[in-house]
């Protein structure tokens, strides 16, 4: 989105590029995907030419970002004070698993732990089972996108206070954010069921698993469609304002008044046997077919979509979701898009660097370096691990 973004990686390289490698000493899919439009410099932090480097790009960049485990740069020798030392403007910002205080400060976490701990794992899955991780990686990319709009803050309070300042997300703090309507929830307990909820609700202290349940004012949930199919789904949102329709398209006349559901209230009670109604209208159609009927009607719906069907979708193609990019080492691959539309600065995507890549380029641009010193500082051995000695 405009930014000189510089992955800084050890000589080794990160080591997502050789995580569920597909394709022989190519940099796998984890890294690539999640990698595109950076530049990539190699730089040895333990030797003193390579953190003469690193000072050099603090003082010159606005953003420093890391998620290291706790303390690792603080060990390296650069704690926030030093980095507003070398930089006042630069802002340094950090992702942790549970931030940099509080009892588990010192703790390490991965996605699915901070989904754990975060509120999520609890309140996903069915009532009658286990709690489940969600597909969506909200620990990580929620995160990060939580990290970015704290950097973009900071960097427009820059323009009145002339000052960087540190700005830190913590994993489990994002995931609570993002299940903020289940802590709703939570409090609404105390008052009485939760009329929303399709499984019982009384007496309960804590926000159950609820399936598919929509978890809004309104009533939704998932309709089994002919096909059988694991995904042969389509998911439904019952307004108050479509119901009338919605019921004579189903039942005719006699479901439209059925007093059983014939206001919100009395259909949150009887919402198993509304569901199982609609249910056994779905079965009939396949999910597009369904999706197509319910339309004519204003019903918000939507099919239950695999990556396949996403991957092959007319919708993905045309909002540039799903883009192809070609890699030096791997050959094609596909990319998720951009989902953020600029008018005045679209984003393409452009593969991800191989490791040191931009080395020289990032010294030379960004650094100001001249060539004699980049060779001087390759050959005191910054940019790359020392050899090992024989045994």
């Amino acid at each position: 989105m405009g930014a000189d973004v510089i992955k800084f990686e050890p000589p080794t390289g990160d080591i997502t590029r050789s995580q569920l490698r597909d394709i022989p000493d190519a940099d796998s899919l984890y890294f690539t995907m999640l990698n595109c439009n950076k530049r990539s410099i190699t730089v040895n932090m333990k030797n003193p030419e390579g953190k003469k480097v690193f000072e050099e790009l603090v003082k010159k960049c606005d953003v420093v970002m890391e998620n290291f485990g706790p303390g690792v740069l603080d060990r390296l020798g650069y704690p926030w004070e030093k980095i507003q030392e070398l930089n006042p403007r630069c802002i340094l910002a950090s992702i942790k698993g549970f931030g940099s205080k509080g009892p588990f400060a010192n703790c390490k976490a991965y996605e699915n732990v901070a989904q754990a701990m975060g509120g999520a794992m609890s309140t996903t899955g069915l009532n009658d089972g286990p709690p489940l991780v969600t597909g969506a990686q909200i620990g990580d990319s929620g995160t990060g996108l939580h990290l970015a709009i704290g950097i973009l803050a900071a960097l427009y309070q820059r323009t009145h206070s002339n000052k960087g300042q540190f700005v830190e997300v913590a994993m489990v703090d994002g995931i609570m954010n993002l299940c903020r309507v289940k802590f709703r929830d939570h409090q609404r307990l105390a008052r009485g069921p939760l009329t929303e909820y399709s499984v019982p609700t009384e007496g309960l202290t804590e926000v159950p698993r609820a399936g598919n349940d929509s978890g809004g004012g309104q009533l939704g949930n998932a309709l089994k469609c002919k096909g059988g199919g694991l995904n042969d789904y389509l998911y439904i949102v019952v307004q108050e304002a479509i119901w009338p329709d919605l019921a004579k398209l189903v039942g005719g006349e006699e479901l439209a008044n059925d007093p059983r559901f014939a206001t919100i209230g009395e259909r949150r009670k009887n919402q198993k046997e509304m569901w199982k109604i609609l249910n056994d209208f779905a079965s009939k159609y396949t999910k597009w077919e369904l999706m197509e009927i319910f339309n004519k009607i204003d019903v918000p719906c939507g099919p239950v979509l695999s990556t396949k069907d996403l991957a092959e979708s007319e919708h993905a193609k045309v909002r540039e979701m799903w883009v192809e990019v070609d890699h030096p080492v791997r050959g094609k691959y596909f990319n998720v898009g951009m989902p953020i539309k600029l008018s005045d600065s679209p984003v393409e995507i452009k593969r991800s660097p191989l490791l040191g890549e931009h080395t020289e380029e990032i010294l030379r641009e960004v650094c100001g370096f001249d060539q004699a010193t980049i060779e001087s500082m390759k050959a005191a051995g910054a940019f790359s691990n020392p050899p090992k000695k024989a045994a």
